[in-house]
């Protein structure tokens, strides 16, 4: 189900508005924001060149460590009495990453995150049980919003609680859940544990996010809680969840929601376009941020583009399923390997199974 008419828009239509809206950023980053004024100057780079999409090349990167040097709000563009709430990182790597959020910016939020609930399957009246932890992570706050955009009911349990959780699973028929891809499967084994058959739990889709989810993993959610299993995307320096989603019609990819933020795929040594298709660091342009305009964000995140158009009708580009990450590249015998391809290959092997965790590293930026 398409939420917005722009979802499906010819890709034109779509170019032209990221266009009008990068230019916009562009302008109030620099006006607001010294850190970006004096790395635009520094590149030589106004304001005034960025007329295409294409000239968002021009703009220099950010990084997660950008973020910490400029802590806590360094890259604030609004002024602290116009900053409805603030989110964070958990700062395990070094000093947290603080992001804040107008009332406008609060609205776009829950915007796209209700595209991507509809993405999934949900519907307006579907009760969504939410099992992201909630606080300064993005998790649960964002996905709540989002449901009641929506207009479903939103059950706000947060994280952990798993035989409540598998109680008011029951009890108020919930058609949703929300959580983290190897909660999901805990969730499985305890229902078993109580006494209850997984597949026979109400619930109809499992949205996951916030850590890597292999098609192994996927396959052993799907088929242990006999759901549909959705991935979402997103990243608190560039909003939280509801960046990107798969459509429960296709389930090929994840659509990024194009009008509010600006992908690419970087050569991740060289910070260099790759060709349309060729793997690469997602880096990431917010379009319609207020508070934290964030230019060109190095995500850290391996992954692909298409843009060809979705079965579902969507013409919003799809990003694959996260890979691996830039950081995490080991070289053995002059070859690249991600620990993402040691956990397929593990799970593929019979008698293996994810039940309580995944042995990736999680994903540190995510929702």
């Amino acid at each position: 189900m398409v939420h917005k008419p722009i979802e499906s828009a010819d890709r034109s239509e779509i170019r032209e508005l990221q266009a009008e809206r990068l230019r916009e950023t562009v302008e109030r980053a620099y006006e607001n924001v010294p850190f970006y004024r004096d790395k635009l100057d520094a590149a030589g780079v106004s304001p005034a060149d960025i007329q295409d999409v294409d000239d968002v090349r021009q703009l220099p990167m950010t990084t997660k460590e950008d973020f910490r040097e400029e802590y806590p709000d360094g890259l604030f563009a609004v002024d602290d009495d116009e900053v409805t709430r603030i989110h964070a990182s958990s700062g395990t790597t070094g000093k947290p990453k603080i992001v804040g959020y107008t009332d406008d910016d609060i609205d776009v939020w829950s915007e796209v995150v209700a595209r991507s609930l509809a993405a999934a399957g949900a519907e307006a009246g579907d009760t969504v049980q939410n099992a992201y932890g909630y606080g300064l992570f993005t998790g649960g706050l964002g996905l709540h919003y989002g449901v009641e955009e929506l207009g479903a009911t939103v059950i706000p349990v947060g994280g952990g609680q798993t035989q409540r959780q598998i109680e008011l699973m029951v009890d108020l028929e919930s058609d949703v859940f929300t959580c983290t891809p190897s909660y999901a499967l805990y969730l499985a084994e305890t229902a078993e544990e109580m006494g209850y058959d997984p597949r026979e739990l109400p619930i109809s889709t499992v949205i996951f996010g916030a850590e890597p989810c292999t098609d192994p993993m996927r396959e052993e959610i799907e088929e242990r809680l006999g759901v549909n299993g959705i991935d979402i995307y997103g990243l608190s320096e560039i909003i939280g969840p509801g960046v990107s989603n798969e459509c429960h019609e296709a389930q090929d990819g994840l659509h990024i929601w194009e009008d509010h933020f600006l992908p690419e795929v970087v050569d991740p040594r060289t910070g260099e376009p790759v060709d349309e298709g060729e793997e690469g660091e997602l880096v990431l342009t917010t379009l319609t941020k207020e508070a934290l305009p964030v230019l060109r964000y190095r995500t850290g995140d391996l992954t692909t583009l298409d843009y060809e158009e979705c079965e579902c009708g969507r013409t919003m580009v799809r990003m694959d399923n996260v890979t691996g990450r830039a950081d995490d590249l080991l070289i053995v015998r002059g070859v690249n390997l991600y620990p993402s391809e040691i956990e397929h290959a593990v799970l593929d092997i019979d008698g293996v199974a994810p039940t309580t965790g995944s042995i990736s590293t999680v994903r540190r930026t995510s929702t």
